[in-house]
């Protein structure tokens, strides 16, 4: 039976062998509050000793995908990257929440189980994971021959994370004259690969080979840049009390979808268009593919991916506190006027 199964295009012992290899990788990730390890039917995660440190803790959930980027990362044959871009969009999702991350789970499907690439996935989850602080507590690999294409994959996450109840972040706190400060992104992130791909490879006649030198690197190792995980600074700025208004993460939408998401409905979200730089992978799109302005904003983060509505008296002491993160950049981008839930490109 097991023989015909295999013929059928799935392949059990292709299973275990992926258990094996990324056994002691999730392993890494698990905090003393994991209770299972790979193999139970579901992970089981001790949320006492958390709780104890909440008056009213609030659990917050997300569940997303890395889209048609994967497409990249087979012409590419580079799928580690794509682990990690998962896990940090999920963590940014909660942290515009004002939520702390805690735990992780995977869903990959393939046309036909490569445990070599199955790895590759899980190791840059498990990066991610240990990088945030989170545990990846389980997850599901599926073989669907017929479903997906010859080569093909799929990966979504599902993230768990806990908040104060008094200090959930929705928006209702923004009033006009709050500025916005944008976080510089590392590219794309895990949006806009669609309109990307037929630009770039269709209109551009370019492959993810093809070196360019405004980008420093291929159009492939561009494209497949991590998209950047804000958690770190940004949950030392609400342990340290910053008084943060709104959390916008800039995932598909871009600026003119995504910002609105936190804004009351009688104020708008002006944008200073000058007031950081471009990515040069942006400008390449928008240049070959001849696309307007506000599309590009609607489509692409262009260079900033997370953005907080912060009172101008907070900016010197969030600047402070990103002394201590070097590796991250932030920018006054607009501010906050009077409007009707709109972002408005200056």
């Amino acid at each position: 039976m097991s023989d015909l199964y295999k013929q059928s295009g799935v392949n059990i012992d292709a299973g275990n062998e992926v258990v094996r290899r990324i056994k002691k990788d999730v392993a890494s990730t698990h905090s003393k509050a994991v209770l299972t390890g790979i193999g139970s039917f579901g992970g089981l995660y001790d949320i006492g000793e958390i709780l104890n440190n909440y008056t009213n803790p609030v659990l917050v959930q997300s569940i997303d995908g890395v889209g048609t980027k994967l497409s990249v990362a087979h012409l590419m044959e580079k799928y580690d990257t794509v682990g990690e871009d998962i896990v940090n969009h999920c963590c940014d999702d909660l942290l515009a929440m004002g939520a702390r991350s805690l735990t992780f789970l995977d869903y990959v499907a393939h046309d036909k189980l490569d445990p070599i690439v199955m790895e590759a996935m899980v190791s840059g989850m498990c990066k991610a994971c240990i990088e945030n602080n989170v545990s990846l507590l389980g997850g599901e690999t599926a073989e669907m021959p017929g479903t997906y294409a010859l080569g093909e994959h799929d990966i979504a996450g599902c993230i768990t994370g806990v908040v104060e109840k008094d200090k959930i972040i929705t928006g209702e706190k923004i009033i006009e004259g709050d500025i916005l400060l944008g976080f510089s992104s590392s590219g794309l992130h895990t949006n806009g690969f669609s309109l990307a791909r037929k630009v770039l490879f269709e209109i551009g006649g370019y492959n993810v080979h093809t070196d360019l030198p405004q980008l420093g690197g291929t159009v492939g190792e561009s494209l497949l840049k991590v998209h950047t995980n804000y958690s770190m600074p940004v949950l030392e700025m609400l342990s340290n009390d910053i008084d943060i208004h709104g959390i916008a993460h800039i995932t598909g939408g871009g600026f003119i979808e995504n910002i609105p998401r936190v804004l009351p409905k009688d104020l708008d979200a002006e944008i200073n268009l000058n007031s950081w730089p471009v990515l040069p992978i942006f400008s390449l799109i928008e240049e070959i593919g001849g696309i307007s302005q506000e599309e590009m904003y609607r489509v692409f983060n262009m260079g900033i991916g997370l953005v907080l509505v912060v009172p101008k008296s907070e900016q010197n002491k969030i600047v402070e506190i990103l002394n201590e993160y070097p590796n991250y950049k932030i920018f006054e981008i607009g501010q906050i006027i009077n409007g009707q839930k709109k972002v408005i490109l200056k």
